[in-house]
This record gives structure tokens, sequence and C-alpha cells, in this order.
């Protein structure tokens, strides 16, 4: 089967089942509506051109300021009122259809529907994007173009068809979603310094592929480097000085003894490791990454316990003779993703339940590591789904993308918006 997101990292278990919305298969006939669903339809070609156009232009982590110049430019030509770029490089936008957006007030917070701009990528990887057959292959053509263009085509169908809402709807293309950049884009949005002043009524994520997954938990994680340092010499000559690459292999082993829960699920994996300079040399430096995900954040803060305690104790022991060589051990915490969960009851997810449903796809709720983390952990209510199509080949260069009810996706989530602008518009927003 043909993973529907760009990120389906967590748990494999899904939850589905859900009946059909008589409201949300109504709001499909009618006009405003079918106009969207023609617009999008007629304009795919150029919904495509544009996904092909953002992927071929590098965005790796923290150097994201091409695509995000060029995206600023797309979304003012789909009629968004674009307000440049924050302070940590996130695009902000307003859709005009909206009610206005009155700083400092409660009543008018927004709904958010954002896309993230950067990729796994390095610089000097190769972006092109080809054809083969029905497939644009390139890295990044779905994580995530398509959700980019997702929210510009979105946008133009929206003003097409003058469809209206009662609350404030900001868009945002987001900076540092992957890897390293540790959701500091959309940290950055909703901090109390941020650009909402810590105010926001719900949270949409575009994030790749797909017309059926809604992510409702975030997965958290939580990612280290170690680093153990020694006074290094001849393999022969200074046998019995401290070795840095026995004693990380000594304390990896230990962690990897570490009993993990099952629920919730918890998982510790190491990455990469490294050191030393020769064969015939004890090393004067070992280091390795490993990374911890858990679907509860009381979990992530116990292993972070856990694993400093067996490093201390393994690595650097303590000695009764100060004068004996010792090992220092440096902790580099490499990232934290929260872990959250949005109710599958909350208004917010039984509108994207119900925009599936009501286009005859079956809904189903999993977890995953996404934007949507970081709200979801502030307890604002957030999701992320798909924008439509098929893909695979996920944070590699053989990453591809099948435009199967590609404009059906984008209808999807601009349903979910107006469901849940019906549902949130006067609901108490999250401060």
């Amino acid at each position: 089967m043909v993973p529907e997101l760009s990120k389906l990292l967590g748990s494999s278990a899904v939850k589905a089942g859900f009946a059909p919305d008589p409201h949300a298969a109504q709001l499909l006939t009618r006009p405003v509506l079918q106009r969207a669903r023609a617009y999008l339809e007629e304009h795919d070609a150029r919904t495509l051109e544009e996904q092909v156009a953002l992927t071929e232009i590098p965005a790796p982590p923290f150097a994201e300021q091409e695509r995000s110049a060029y995206m600023a430019e797309l979304m003012d030509r789909s009629g968004l009122d674009v307000i440049d770029t924050d302070g940590a490089g996130n695009v902000v936008a307003w859709l005009p259809t909206s009610s206005p957006w009155t700083p400092g007030a409660d009543a008018s917070a927004p709904l958010v529907v954002s896309a993230h701009l950067d990729t796994v990528f390095p610089a000097e990887t190769d972006v092109t994007v080809r054809r083969e057959g029905d497939l644009l292959i390139g890295p990044g053509i779905s994580d995530d173009a398509r959700g980019l263009t997702a929210l510009l085509a979105l946008s133009r169908a929206v003003a097409d068809g003058r469809i209206e809402f009662a609350t404030p709807v900001l868009v945002v293309a987001t900076v540092g979603e992957e890897g390293a950049g540790n959701l500091r884009g959309v940290r950055a949005l909703l901090e109390p310094e941020g650009f909402l002043g810590g105010r926001c009524r719900a949270f949409v994520s575009l994030d790749g592929a797909g017309m059926r997954r809604i992510v409702n938990v975030g997965l958290g994680s939580l990612r280290y480097r170690a680093t153990v340092r020694g006074p290094g010499g001849h393999s022969w000559v200074d046998y019995g000085l401290p070795n840095p690459i026995h004693a990380l292999a000594r304390a990896l082993d230990n962690l990897t003894r570490v009993p993990l829960p099952t629920e919730p699920t918890t998982t510790l994996s190491i990455g990469r490791w490294g050191g030393g300079t020769s064969v015939n040399a004890i090393p004067t430096e070992a280091w390795v990454e490993f990374e911890v995900r858990s679907e509860a954040e009381v979990e992530l803060s116990r292993m972070d316990l856990e694993i400093r305690s067996i490093l201390d104790r393994v690595v650097a022991p303590q000695t009764a003779d100060p004068r004996r060589p010792r090992l220092e051990l440096e902790i580099e915490p490499l990232g934290r993703r929260p872990a959250g969960a949005t109710s599958e009851r909350h208004p917010l997810v039984q509108a994207a339940v119900r925009a599936t449903t009501a286009l005859g796809e079956t809904a189903e709720l999993g977890i995953s590591s996404t934007d949507a983390n970081l709200p979801m952990s502030l307890g604002v209510p957030a999701i992320t789904i798909g924008a439509g199509g098929e893909a695979g080949q996920a944070h590699t260069t053989a990453e591809w993308f099948r435009n199967r009810r590609g404009p059906d996706g984008i209808l999807r989530a601009l349903l979910t918006l107006i469901l849940a602008d019906e549902a949130l518009s006067n609901v108490r927003p999250h401060r």
C-alpha cells in the first residue's frame, strides 16, 4: 500500500470506519463548492507546474531563503494578503475572504493552514524533477512541495469562488520542519512573542500526498549526539588507557537493554557513530547520534533521565585515583519534538473526517511527526493531512508523486477548513 503522507513515522495502527456525514456531502453540492472543485480541476496543470518549480529550488535545513522568496511571490499572485516573512523566516499571509484579525483579540484568533518549505536534502543535492509515465520524480516532490502548492491552489479557489470564513485564516509556509530544524518555524509562530502573540484557534498542516490519513496524534522525539574524549595513545604501548570507543560501546549496549513500554509505544534507535584516526591508535574522540520516540511526553522525559544516567555511569565513572586518566563526556541535544494529541471527538478532527468521507474515501486517524506536534503540545487543536495524489520513497532522491485525485485532495483540505470554521467560529480559542 502506498503511504499517504510523507512521514508515516509512527505507529502503523490507524482508526478507520467513520460514517459519512450528510451535511458535508450536502455542502459539496452547493454552487460555491462546485465552482471551487471545477476551478481546481481546470487549473490542475498549473498546480503541478508550481509543484515542480518549487521542488527544483533547493531548501536544505536552515537554508530555505530562496524557496521562501519564490513562495512569497506565488502567494502574492494567488490573491493572498502577504505580510512577507516573520522573524524565523516563515512566509505568512491572510486569506482576504476571511474575517479581519485584530492582534490581541481572543474573538479573532485565527485558524492556521500551513505547509513546510524545507527538505531533508543537503544543498548539493540534484533537485531536478524528471517524468516517468505518470510519475513526477524528484527529492521533495511530495514532502512538501505538494503541501505548498496545495496552499496556493486552495487560496486561488477560495478567491475565485469568493468563499468567506467567519474566522481569520492565516496561510503559512513554515521553515524548520525537518530533522535538525526542530520545528523552529511553527515554534516561532506560536510562541507568546511570535506573530500570533500566542493566539491560535486551530492548526491544519498540509504535508505530502493522500486522501485518507488524518494525523491527530503527534509522535514526540528526543535526539542526541554523545561525544567521548580521552588522552588517546598507541594501541600497544599505551594499552590500558581509557578508550572512548570501548566506553561508548558499553554505554550503547546498556541503552539498548533499557525496557521500553509498548503502551505508550516508545522506541530507541542508534543512527550514526564514528571516531578514531587509525586502526593502531587508541582514539582521542568517539561520538554517536541516536533518538528516542514516544507517543507520550512523560515517556520522553523518563527516557531523557535514563539516558543521561547510563552515559554518566558507564562512560565517565568516578575513580578512587584522581591521577588516573579519565574520559570526558559531552551530551548535546540535537532536537526535541514534543508529543501531543487532538481528541478524535474534537470538531477539527471531525471536520477532516467529515470532509474525507464526503469525498468517498475512508477516513483513517493515525500518528506521525509533523509541524502539528508543536501546537498539539500547547493545547491548540491540530491535525496533519495529505493534499491529494499518491507518493512514495520519501526522504530519498527517488521520491515520487502520482497525481491521482490531486484536485480532490486540495478540495478535501478546503472542505475541512470550511467545516472547522463552522464548528469553531464561536469557540473560545487557545491562549
